[in-house]
């Protein structure tokens, strides 16, 4: 179930040929989805649910997919309808699939928050569960040990619970360096393996340092942005759709 690296290493190829863009786009990129500096940005309400019900009232008839990220998750800058999670629903929706997807995105947010939150995110009759989460980390750059526990813990909390995942990886900026940015990548490659997982390599496949599928501010997708991202995850998530049939086991 683990993606292969080529059409990620081909487009890091690519850009890696304009190192200015590149540098200017990833770490545009973890900006986004992290939030500038030490602050988180303000977090964007969960589409889904109203983070004030008790945990017993997200127990909805409908099987639950939880969408677990940062801003490019939340969709900010797009309309609540615009984000992918929202796009994703009404294509697994269009496709037969009686299921509500949670957008479970929270700008600012590091692994670490994302796991303190994790167990909140899982409630109710959650089938699968994609986690992505990690820009902040590169921005900041946190150790990848760090990074990997917590992801990690995250996945281990969701298969506890025969919950399937999709683990989406994202990439660390140059300023790092080269060590660094592999180091990074690998961890999402290497819990994809140990865990035996849904892997996504790279979120913003094919709409990373495309002007044309971003906003003004280069960082966050536009709606035609967020559309190529629904469907990547929407493809990811192909041979995870068994679980959202009959009841939960």
């Amino acid at each position: 179930m683990v993606g292969s690296y080529g059409g990620l290493l081909h487009n890091v190829t690519m850009m890696v040929s304009r190192p200015r863009r590149l540098l200017g786009v990833l770490m545009g990129i973890l900006v986004a989805s992290c939030g500038a500096g030490e602050e988180s940005s303000p977090a964007i309400p969960w589409s889904g649910i109203d983070p004030e019900l008790p945990q017993a009232s997200l127990r909805r008839e409908k099987p639950l997919i939880v969408v677990l990220g940062d801003s490019l998750t939340a969709g900010l800058g797009l309309d609540v309808d615009q984000a992918y999670p929202k796009l994703l629903e009404r294509r697994l929706q269009k496709d037969g699939h009686d299921v509500t997807v949670i957008n479970a995105g929270v700008s600012g947010d590091t692994t670490a928050a994302g796991l303190s939150r994790v167990e909140w995110a899982l409630a109710g009759d959650v089938r699968i569960l994609v986690v992505a989460l990690g820009g902040n980390d590169g921005l900041r750059g946190l150790p990848t040990e760090q990074m990997k526990q917590n992801l990690s813990e995250i996945v281990s909390q969701a298969r506890r619970r025969d919950i399937e995942v999709l683990l989406a990886g994202m990439e660390a900026p140059p300023n790092f360096g080269a060590v660094y940015a592999t180091e990074f990548r690998e961890v999402f490659r290497e819990l994809a393996q140990v865990y035996d997982v849904g892997f996504l390599p790279f979120l913003l496949a094919g709409v990373a340092a495309e002007a044309s599928l971003n906003q003004a501010d280069g960082i966050h997708p536009n709606a035609e942005g967020a559309a190529i991202v629904a469907q990547r995850v929407h493809e990811a998530l192909e041979p995870l759709l068994p679980t959202l049939i009959g009841p939960r086991p």
